[in-house]
């Protein structure tokens, strides 16, 4: 029964998906020349003062720059998906900045809507290969405590994650 939850999860993830996949690597290439430092499959904490109820939330890739700041990007690769997202505000108590990650192609109309907050995400459109940012997101600064919080969640997982990837044996059990 758990395995089939695991790989329900695995198959909605960004990575699992070829396209998404594209997406998330052209980005991180493009943060990478840019002094950004991101993680993909990011877990982001319930915050009480935002409402949320649900702790399964993950930044499809949630990242650093060089001057500190958090950076989350939400990648969509179908428009049914993008429409059918209704998550995607909490994140916005995460981070610095947030942006939308699409492939070239896809229908960016909807991201122009009021719903979709134009005037605080930016774009990115990405391939496997590079990404570019095609609307700039702008600085909505988090309570220093806050980015704190953030900045040694991501280094947390950062550091797990090389850690297991030098040794699988030692996977936290919990």
């Amino acid at each position: 029964m758990q395995a089939a939850g695991q790989a329900a999860s695995s198959a909605a993830s960004p990575i699992a998906n070829p396209a998404a996949s594209d997406v998330v690597r052209g980005i991180m290439r493009l943060f990478a020349r840019n002094g950004i430092w991101s993680l993909p499959e990011m877990p982001l904490r319930p915050l009480k003062s935002a409402g949320q109820t649900s702790s399964h939330r993950r930044a499809d890739l949630m990242g650093i720059d060089a001057k500190g700041k958090v950076i989350i990007v939400e990648i969509k690769v179908q428009r049914g998906d993008l429409l059918g997202d209704s998550k995607w505000p909490d994140y916005l108590e995460h981070c610095d900045r947030f942006f939308w990650g699409v492939p070239q192609g896809l229908d960016r109309s909807p991201l122009e809507s009021a719903n979709y907050l134009p005037e605080e995400c930016g774009v990115i459109v990405a391939d496997g290969y590079d990404g570019e940012i095609v609307r700039p997101a702008p600085l909505r600064p988090l309570a220093a405590a806050r980015r704190k919080v953030e900045i040694e969640r991501l280094a947390r997982a950062a550091t797990r994650r090389l850690a297991v990837l030098g040794d699988p044996d030692c996977e936290p059990s919990f």
